[in-house]
């Protein structure tokens, strides 16, 4: 009787335990769900605080345009800055109130932008699909090396996802691709 008491209570605490690491969210990830669903499509391990970057290449003047962005600590998504090379359709021409417009080195910055997202829609180009996903730190004194994935590598050209910033349990994991540095 008592060494079945034991068991019982050990597969008790085992369906409990896995129950715990299977359901309850413990990793922070920029999400990409694919178009009005709930399906994961790939994800991106990242913490409140860190930045990311998405480059595309601008489909009519074919210039890279980037927009950076920082996850807040409740999750939403800010843009701080973008810098593109040719004003065009889409390029913004002068700098609204609190922003900064330079004209640095060729290029045009749009500083401290004050966005917030709680969700973004993003479509992987798909006449000019030359989407890129840029996380990390490129500067040489951090231990944290700046990072690239192609869309293409994780999506197909045209596609269209709902981004967002979420705490991911591991069943959820285990339904979409984690991004990782690669070439196109």
């Amino acid at each position: 009787m008592k060494h079945r008491l034991k068991f019982i209570l050990f597969v008790s605490f085992s369906i409990i335990a896995i129950a715990i690491v299977l359901f309850i969210p413990f990793q922070t990830a920029l999400i990409f769900y694919e178009e009005n669903t709930d399906h994961i499509e790939a994800y991106l391990p990242i913490k409140p605080g860190e930045t990311f970057q998405i480059i595309f290449k601008h489909s009519i003047h074919l210039t890279d345009v980037v927009e950076k962005y920082e996850v807040t600590a409740d999750y939403d998504i800010k843009q701080y800055e973008m810098v593109y090379e040719e004003f065009g359709i889409g390029m913004p021409s002068n700098a609204g109130p609190g922003e900064t417009f330079v004209h640095e080195d060729g290029k045009y910055y749009l500083k401290d932008l004050d966005n917030y997202f709680s969700s973004m829609n993003i479509r992987n180009g798909k006449t000019v699909s030359e989407h890129r996903l840029v996380w990390g730190n490129d500067d040489d004194s951090s231990s944290k090396k700046e990072h690239m994935a192609w869309f293409n590598t994780y999506f197909e050209p045209g596609a269209w996802f709902t981004v967002k910033v979420e705490r991911l349990p591991l069943w959820k994991r285990l339904k979409g691709v984690k991004i990782h540095e690669g070439k196109q």
